[in-house]
C-alpha cells in the first residue's frame, strides 16, 4: 500500500500546546508554592479513634449532604489504605474508586463492606431537637 493511499492521520498536539491547554483549565489558585503540599486530611488519620471522629464530626456538620459523605468515606478509604481495603471488603480497587468518587452514590452494603473492614460499625441514632420538651425535662 502506497503512502498516498493510506489514511492521513491527524495531527498530534505538541507539548507547548498540551501544557497551554492545561495550565489554562487549571485556575492559578490550585497551584502551590515550590515546596509547599496539599493538605490531606487521609494524611493524619492514623488510628480507627481518628477515623471515627472525623466520620462523626462530618455527621454532625452534614449529615445531609450525600457528597459529603462520600468524600469523607473517600479520605477514610485512602487513609486506611485502598490496595488493603479492596483485599478486607472483597471489592476491587476500581469498584473502590468508582464507589468513592466524587457524585458517586455508594451502596448501603459497600459502606457496609468498609465500615467492617476499618472495624468499625455504623449506628442510628434520634436526631436531637432542641424544641423537644422531653429533651429539656431529661436536661433538668
Amino acid at each position: 500500500m502506497s503512502s498516498t493511499t493510506s489514511k492521513p492521520r491527524g495531527k498530534r498536539a505538541s507539548k507547548k500546546t498540551v501544557a497551554k491547554a492545561t495550565s489554562t483549565t487549571q485556575p492559578a489558585a490550585l497551584k502551590l508554592p515550590p515546596g509547599f503540599r496539599r493538605w490531606d486530611v487521609a494524611d493524619y488519620l492514623n488510628s480507627k479513634e481518628d477515623i471515627a471522629a472525623y466520620w462523626e464530626a462530618v455527621i454532625e456538620a452534614d449529615f445531609d449532604d450525600p457528597e459529603m459523605l462520600t468524600s469523607a468515606l473517600n479520605d477514610i478509604a485512602r487513609a486506611y489504605g485502598i490496595l488493603k481495603l479492596s483485599k478486607d471488603t472483597g471489592i476491587t480497587r476500581a469498584g473502590l474508586y468508582k464507589a468513592l468518587a466524587p457524585n458517586a452514590n455508594p451502596s448501603l452494603s459497600t459502606i457496609v463492606k468498609i465500615s467492617r473492614a476499618l472495624g468499625l460499625q455504623l449506628r442510628l441514632l434520634p436526631i436531637e431537637d432542641p424544641d423537644d420538651p422531653q429533651r429539656k425535662e431529661r436536661a433538668a
